[in-house]
């Protein structure tokens, strides 16, 4: 009997993108792995996307849309090409959805019978017929899906804050200070702008339960407690939608909450089923019948699947996922409350002045790789913490901050060692300093460390004796493997693959095999010291900066 496979399924802002995993193989066995990219797949980028924001053009400033037909070609697209690459989708016996976090939709009556019409026989296995786009076509009560970038709902994100009573009660409730992109504030203002609109809408699904629904042919498919997190909707320690929330995001709307609330679904753990392969993909593609979708989660929540401790990205901005063991929130409002793809509680913080700037004060100095490297380390290496220099070209998040000028950094003037070297360090201090409240520090164990930056003795040198813990390189892994990770959780947790009853899913094995972890770095006493000392005056410097 072949074995059986797993399927994790993307969709992010820039590209869908599917991973095929063969867990039971020893060692465990990544079968495919494709992406798609909006911009430059043609069955893709004819749905009115601006060539570079990848957005449908906004009507007012700060609205970030982008079209659900785009989504739903690219899951039609990725499944052809998986199956034209010899991938036997005949094998796979879960599949789980990752989708950009606060994304949704505004599904119509018509909408949710396109759900249900899924299920209807279509033909023999690579029928032609109408795709997903065509089957979709109008059942969108709100035309467009606003996505994470969405900035015009301040004033309702400010509302819903403001009528619980400000951020204490606000993060108490809900793990995060409803955040503008959040879906809740989002939902607030489409339903003000547009009543129209609101008034047709049937459902709210995220992007996530969206997919997981169509690809199940379940309308009813629940929101998981994962993306629900970013909701500002949901009471995050109980995990059921909040009625105090709810009154909050629907103040003075029609209906009022229970109005918003008849347009929610249910809310679940993400391994749970959202159903077997609906027959329309059964019949296009050749999934079995048998085969399982679970619920699924966002894009953060899923690539925490992949992890089994701490995370630091040092990307384009910096992610830091803290794991919580149990639900707790960050009393000060700086960073966000979540729940994995497989159900598990962390913290979730993301600076927005991450690693772009590092680039860019290489760039102003027209520095190589190397001569950054050698003021990090080796024997002409800036002192750890000895220089303070705060650049924060953009609005910050973390916490929320204007812009902070740095001119010697922007136009290349003075000694480059020093201010990349303090640059590098204020944006790591800080990074660690805003998250003492919620961090578990070096009693955590080690943390773990992606992103290109993580290729650099002198950053992860600093990055350890900063967290005051060891660091552990990793290659990243992306969502779309840890979808497939948790879809072989709901597979274990169902008795798929002939088990017959709940089995063991080994998923530390499983990630230790699929991203083998590096040496660890050992953070240095005296650096370590340095820190502590420099932390205040890092920290001063900004808030003098803003």
């Amino acid at each position: 009997m072949a074995a059986t496979l797993t399927l994790g399924i993307d969709v992010s802002t820039q590209s869908i993108s599917a991973a095929v995993l063969d867990p039971e193989a020893r060692p465990v066995r990544k079968v495919a792995d494709l992406s798609l990219p909006y911009r430059d797949d043609p069955r893709l980028n004819r749905f009115g996307i601006q060539h570079d924001s990848l957005l449908v053009p906004p009507r007012v400033g700060g609205e970030a849309d982008q079209p659900p037909e785009m989504f739903l070609a690219g899951l039609d697209a990725i499944l052809a090409d998986l199956r034209a690459a010899g991938v036997d989708l005949g094998r796979v016996g879960a599949i789980s959805v990752s989708a950009q976090q606060h994304g949704h939709v505004y599904l119509s009556e018509e909408g949710l019978r396109a759900i249900e019409g899924l299920q209807e026989k279509g033909g023999a296995a690579g029928a032609t017929g109408p795709d997903l786009a065509a089957r979709f076509s109008g059942a969108f009560a709100y035309g467009t899906a606003p996505i994470w970038q969405t900035a015009d709902s301040q004033p309702q994100a400010d509302e819903i804050r403001s009528f619980l009573g400000g951020t204490g009660r606000t993060v108490a409730l809900s793990g995060s200070d409803s955040p503008a992109r959040f879906s809740g504030a989002v939902m607030r203002r489409t339903a003000r702008r547009y009543p129209e609109a609101w008034e047709r809408t049937a459902q709210v699904a995220l992007l996530s339960s969206f997919f997981s629904g169509l690809l199940a042919g379940n309308r009813a498919c629940p929101i998981d407690w994962g993306n629900g997190s970013g909701m500002s909707l949901m009471d995050y320690r109980q995990r059921r939608w909040s009625p105090e929330l709810l009154e909050a995001a629907s103040q003075g709307l029609p209906g009022g909450a229970g109005a918003m609330k008849a347009k929610l679904p249910g809310l679940d753990t993400p391994v749970a089923l959202a159903g077997r392969v609906a027959r329309y993909f059964q019949d296009r593609y050749g999934f079995s019948p048998e085969c399982l979708v679970n619920i699924g989660s966002g894009d953060n929540p899923q690539s925490k699947v992949m992890i089994d401790g701490d995370l630091l990205s040092l990307g384009t901005s910096f992610v830091y996922m803290v794991d919580t063991g149990k639900p707790l929130v960050d009393e000060q409002g700086y960073a966000n409350s979540m729940y994995d793809g497989i159900g598990r509680a962390f913290i979730f913080a993301c600076r927005t002045n991450g690693a772009m700037v590092w680039d860019r004060v290489r760039k102003s100095f027209g520095a190589d790789l190397e001569r950054a490297e050698a003021a990090l380390s080796g024997a002409a290496a800036v002192a750890p913490g000895s220089v303070v220099e705060i650049w924060q070209p953009y609005a910050e998040s973390y916490p929320v901050a204007p812009p902070v000028d740095n001119e010697r950094a922007r136009t290349g003037q003075g000694d480059f060692a020093s201010i990349y070297a303090g640059i590098v360090d204020s944006a790591l201090v800080l990074m660690r300093h805003y998250a003492r409240g919620f961090e578990r520090g070096h009693d955590a164990g080690p943390l773990a460390l992606t992103g290109g930056p993580a290729r650099s003795p002198g950053i992860c040198a600093r990055v350890a004796a900063i967290f005051e813990r060891p660091v552990i390189v990793l290659e990243s892994s992306g969502a779309a493997l840890g979808a497939a990770l948790s879809a072989w959780q709901t597979l274990c947790n169902e008795g798929g693959n002939g088990e017959g009853q709940a089995r063991e899913a080994e998923l530390s094995r499983i990630r230790a095999e699929l991203v083998p972890p590096g040496e660890p770095v050992q953070p240095d006493p005296a650096a370590r010291e340095a820190y502590r000392d420099a932390s205040p005056r890092i920290v001063e410097a900004l808030e003098r900066g803003i």
